[in-house]
């Protein structure tokens, strides 16, 4: 009864709520902002460029990156649907807030939009954004390799992560290739650097305190302990932190991401002995935002920030 209440509702309706429960607009966007921005204006910067690019090149990213992460919340749903079912009847699927042929339909139109705006700006963005549906492809399907994954969950990370820096070629090449037509030397660092950051937010938002764990629902913390997930999230931060100063390098900006970031990280092994001194829901949930705060503002500090102030100078 509940379920035909919830589709009963209009769609429009009923995928507004969706993305309140499951990929808040606001929270996302600024974070996918900030991605977009700061991976256009750090190509510019390395191509030497002194001045902002234009604003469609921003606008454009944004807006194909917002569909690509919007796509993997979709992939995610098909591919955690018997979990769902099984083990969280509450979450909008399976209570049939939408269905999963209508998220589908979502998934296709947003490609067909992502498609337009890449065509805007050049043709040959079309086979990286092709790229990046491919391997989500592969995602979405475990590799086919389902089983052999979920028992290991380092690797099942690794592989899922491995996507961030295939989007961040994306967006890097908004800028660079409709103006050079290949990568500046050292992009390569940042889209390593994309890498650690989604294991620092994947691992932070899968680390729970023991009152959060569900039984048949994977999370870090059950899987390896919460001391050892912290541990690894720490140490991804870290490696981070060493990537993000080789890029910042590059663009005569390291001591303020030097010292911005290192706090950071300062407050994060702080919050983290926290979490193992009082093992609370709200501990994990001071983890799972400063690993978005941590995200947020490296991806600034190498792009939005010294572009303004190279601009500005």
């Amino acid at each position: 009864m509940a379920a035909l209440e919830e589709n009963a509702r209009p769609i429009l309706a009923r995928f507004w709520r969706y993305q309140g429960e499951r990929f808040p607009v606001a929270k996302n966007g600024l974070l996918i902002a900030a991605f977009a921005s700061s991976a256009v204006c750090l190509s510019a910067l390395l191509r030497g460029q002194t001045a902002f690019p234009l604003w469609g090149v921003f606008l454009s990213a944004f807006a194909i990156l917002f569909g690509f992460f919007l796509q993997l919340r979709i992939a995610d749903e098909f591919k955690d649907a018997e979990t769902d079912r099984a083990h969280r009847p509450e979450r909008p699927v399976p209570r049939g807030l939408v269905s999963l042929r209508e998220l589908a339909l979502l998934g296709v139109a947003t490609g067909l939009c992502q498609v337009v705006i890449a065509t805007s700006l050049g043709l040959p963005l079309l086979a990286i954004l092709a790229l990046v549906w491919v391997y989500m492809a592969l995602m979405t399907a475990e590799f086919f390799a389902p089983d052999w994954l979920q028992a290991r969950p380092a690797v099942y990370m690794v592989s899922h992560m491995a996507i961030m820096p295939l989007i961040d070629l994306f967006a890097t090449a908004c800028d660079w290739l409709p103006t050079v037509g290949a990568p500046p030397a050292g992009i390569y660092w940042f889209l390593l650097l994309s890498f650690f950051n989604g294991l620092v937010i994947e691992i932070g938002r899968k680390t729970w305190a023991p009152s959060m764990e569900r039984e048949g629902v994977e999370s870090y913390s059950s899987a390896w302990g919460l001391r050892r997930a912290l541990g690894f999230w720490l140490a991804a931060a870290t490696g981070g932190f060493v990537l993000a100063l080789t890029v910042a390098r590059q663009i005569d900006f390291l001591l303020p991401v030097a010292v911005i970031l290192f706090a950071f990280l300062a407050l994060m092994a702080v919050t983290a002995k926290r979490f193992l001194e009082e093992q609370s829901e709200k501990r994990a949930k001071a983890t799972e935002t400063l690993a978005g705060l941590w995200v947020f503002f490296n991806y600034l500090l190498l792009g939005l920030v010294p572009m303004t102030a190279r601009v500005l100078t």
